[in-house]
């Protein structure tokens, strides 16, 4: 009996070991790279600290008590909001668009168009943010050129200078770089939809819209559920393009929650007051990522 339960043994500890050895280099990071980071902003949020000498100022919770009477962060919250309302409401709806026009098979150059679209996303937030600050400038940039040709004689408007339109010019930036991401993605899972039963479906004389709304919107559940996930994240953890485009200026007109734990936590040294920000993003994302895995991810289980 004892070597048979060796024998029966002897692989369950080898797969043990093979998935131990497999899985710890990720765990290590995982742990030094977000758990880590995580209790430590959450310790210093309980302090007022300058990031120089130890930490004696013990404030408790009246870090996150300032933190909600700020108008700063609740302006900072609202733009967050509305990148996550406009990617969501504008920008998914017109990537599954465009998706389904280079998807098609008699449509030509559909592989010149994936990549033209795609290719914003390539590159960097800070590259984009210096293309567009010189795409937007008053005096010689690609506005001037538009405004002078449609309206002859006027003065371009400064879009990143203005606190009326600087947010919109941003969010504008911001679509057209992740645009090709989105697009990508509904296209990749338009490809796993079963071709005969669109064509059966066009033979019955059903029309297009029949067609999107009983075959390929159900077929595209699992893409447009991660789709929706990257735009809800990414829009409360935006910073690049918004920091290399003004930081978030004039007058914290285009500030987001990430720019704004950036100017308090490093630029002005209040890193418990920086904590008491990260701890509250942190709870944000962790909160709708447990709604997310709650209502859409079970229902696919």
């Amino acid at each position: 009996m004892s070597k048979r339960n060796a024998i029966r043994g002897g692989p369950g500890r080898a797969s043990f070991l093979t998935l131990f050895v497999l899985l710890a280099p990720a765990l290590i990071i995982f742990i030094a790279m977000v758990l880590v980071p995580v209790v430590e902003a959450a310790a210093f949020s309980l302090y007022k600290w300058n990031g120089l000498g130890p930490m004696t100022n013990f404030r408790g919770l009246r870090n996150f008590q300032a933190l909600f009477s700020d108008e700063v962060v609740g302006k900072a919250i609202s733009h967050n909001v509305l990148i996550a309302i406009f990617s969501l409401v504008v920008q998914l709806p017109m990537a599954m668009g465009l998706a389904l026009i280079v998807s098609d098979e008699k449509f030509k150059g559909a592989v010149f168009f994936r990549t033209f679209f795609f290719l914003p996303y390539v590159l960097s937030e800070v590259i984009t943010g210096a293309l567009w600050q010189f795409i937007y400038q008053p005096q010689f940039g690609l506005v001037k050129l538009l405004w002078s040709t449609l309206l002859p004689g006027a003065q371009a408007p400064a879009l990143l200078g203005d606190t009326k339109t600087v947010f919109w010019a941003i969010l504008a930036v911001i679509v057209w770089k992740y645009f090709g991401l989105h697009m990508t993605i509904y296209v990749a899972g338009l490809q796993d939809i079963p071709k005969e039963q669109i064509e059966a479906a066009t033979i019955d004389g059903a029309s297009r819209k029949r067609i999107f709304a009983s075959i390929i919107l159900p077929g595209m559940r699992i893409p447009i559920q991660l789709s929706v996930f990257f735009s809800v994240i990414g829009s409360f953890q935006i910073f690049d393009v918004v920091w290399a485009m003004g930081r978030g200026d004039p007058v914290n007109a285009a500030e987001t929650i990430v720019t704004y734990l950036y100017k308090m936590g490093l630029q002005r040294f209040n890193i418990g007051y920086g904590g008491a920000i990260a701890v509250f993003i942190f709870l944000l994302c962790l909160f709708f990522n447990l709604f997310y895995q709650k209502v859409l991810v079970r229902e696919e289980s």
